[in-house]
């Protein structure tokens, strides 16, 4: 790993990686959102119902939950170059054939198989972890996180232009099929000039693909119960879809369903077992052990930060349509300003955690959040508007500031796992947004943000009393079977 300073106008070496990372990840994002603002013409030119148009928004964020953790173990096997540039050229090619979707339910297949493209965020944690160091991991993962992010608030203040700039009916079709070619041609780009690691530098690799590696029998039995909320958000999408809500599914399309979603936690159960069984019958050698809990409590703040972000972004474009009296073109722009916040809030975030600890920092975002929803909760048509945006914009602070503290910390769970640890974190990043999605389908957004606000509040107190600041080293086996310390701080 590189040890130079940090310098973001450079473009070579560890920043390079940087710069090209954060691209791709801005180009996957403004795909995985470039539906949201321009929903008011899709809802027009096939005249969906309001319980169409949230089937779309919830089956946006749903392939990402195994998607992530299927992405985290490719990368951590594969490594991030090859992974990220197929991730962004199928990402590419669905987004073309949402563009062209004739009916209802080619934009839900379409617009589910996109939900690809949000696991490309775990590819960019583990090679930026690669690249820096562990005092600047942060920063860097802010920059990378946040600047990449942002190309769900650019979708919302670009597109609606460009769809006008097209112009006629299609216009839409076409300002979302050219983001899927920008897609496709920016993965060769990535392609060919990224490096999996810096000259010189081992890539670990897990010991075992499948399942994340436990080191102990708590850990054990913590990361079963973990892994149950991906499988029970499947489960709740299908709910939704079905015939006792949505009614898009007939009953036995749904309990089918619900028995492939069985069939994979089975599955996921016998891995798990098969890669960690031996926990149960010797120790796992002390310089070798992590903290699974860490892990756990990132899935939960990152659930209450992305996940929250996700379901946000996805409905306030309508949200300010509905509530005050402009036009779509601007609703669509304030409502990206939610997310505008990415290019500061991220690295923002990650850059006091590197200065003040991981979890201080971790607990004023939460803080932050949590009051920033409960005020959100309190906006009405007799706002002034520029009030409104000004306090989602505030909000937005801390939400991205949350998920630029998750990524400092990251990496610094475990160096071979960190793509398995990303990947779940990320997923629960899905989870929240598919939960929170649901909430909101069946409550009035003034209950939707008291609801964001109180889940909040509460996973700060389980991270005020169970987070640990990270040890000052880690270790990881060569391959030779030497053991290499890791310096943390």
């Amino acid at each position: 790993m590189t040890d130079t300073a940090f310098r973001f106008l450079s473009y070579a070496g560890k920043t390079k990686v940087l710069h090209l990372s954060w691209v791709a990840f801005f180009i996957s994002f403004l795909v995985w959102f470039n539906h949201a603002p321009l929903m008011s013409a899709i809802r027009e030119q096939f005249g969906l119902t309001a319980a169409e148009v949230n089937t779309l928004l919830l089956l946006n964020v749903a392939l990402t939950i195994p998607a992530r953790i299927l992405i985290g173990m490719l990368v951590d096997g594969l490594g991030p170059r090859r992974v990220y540039s197929l991730v962004l050229v199928i990402s590419g090619v669905l987004c073309i054939a949402f563009a062209l979707s004739t009916t209802f339910e080619q934009l839900a297949l379409s617009r589910f198989l996109l939900g690809f493209v949000g696991a490309g965020f775990v590819v960019g944690i583990r090679l930026i972890s690669e690249w820096f160091p562990a005092r600047e991991l942060g920063l860097a993962e802010g920059i990378y996180g946040g600047w990449g992010n942002f190309g769900a608030a650019f979708a919302g203040l670009s597109l609606p232009a460009l769809a006008l700039w097209y112009g006629g009916d299609d216009g839409w079709r076409w300002a979302v099929g050219t983001t899927g070619v920008i897609a496709i041609l920016y993965a060769a780009v990535f392609y060919h000039q990224v490096r999996d690691t810096p000259k010189g530098s081992t890539y670990f690799k897990p010991k075992r693909g499948g399942a994340m590696e436990v080191t102990s029998r708590g850990d054990f039995v913590l990361y079963l119960v973990m892994n149950l909320p991906l499988f029970l958000a499947l489960a709740l999408i299908v709910w939704q879809l079905g015939p006792y809500k949505l009614g898009l599914l007939g009953a036995a399309t749904t309990y089918v369903l619900y028995g492939v979603i069985l069939l994979m936690l089975t599955v996921q159960v016998v891995r798990i077992w098969q890669i960690n069984g031996h926990v149960f019958q010797r120790a796992v050698p002390a310089f070798d052990r992590y903290p699974f809990k860490q892990v756990a409590l990132l899935n939960l703040v990152y659930m209450a930060s992305f996940g929250s972000e996700l379901a946000v972004v996805s409905m306030l474009p309508l949200y300010f349509l509905d509530t005050f009296d402009i036009s779509p073109l601007l609703a669509g722009m304030l409502g990206g300003s939610f997310a505008l916040m990415n290019l500061f809030g991220r690295p923002g975030g990650g850059y006091l955690a590197d200065r003040f600890g991981r979890k201080f920092i971790t607990l004023v975002m939460l803080a932050g959040i949590a009051l920033g929803y409960m005020l959100m909760a309190q906006i009405d048509s007799h706002w002034p508007l520029p009030l409104a945006v000004a306090l989602v914009v505030f909000c937005s602070v801390f939400v991205q500031g949350g998920c630029g503290a998750v990524y400092a910390s990251v990496p610094l769970v475990k160096r071979r796992l960190t793509g398995q640890v990303a990947g779940m974190a990320g997923a629960y990043g899905n989870v929240g947004g598919v939960v929170f999605l649901v909430v909101l389908a069946m409550v009035t957004p003034k209950m939707f943000f008291l609801v964001l606000g109180g889940i909040a509040v509460v996973i700060l107190a389980l991270v005020m009393i169970f987070m640990d600041e990270p040890s000052p080293q880690t270790s990881e086996v060569m391959p030779d079977g030497s053991v290499r310390m890791i310096d943390v701080t």
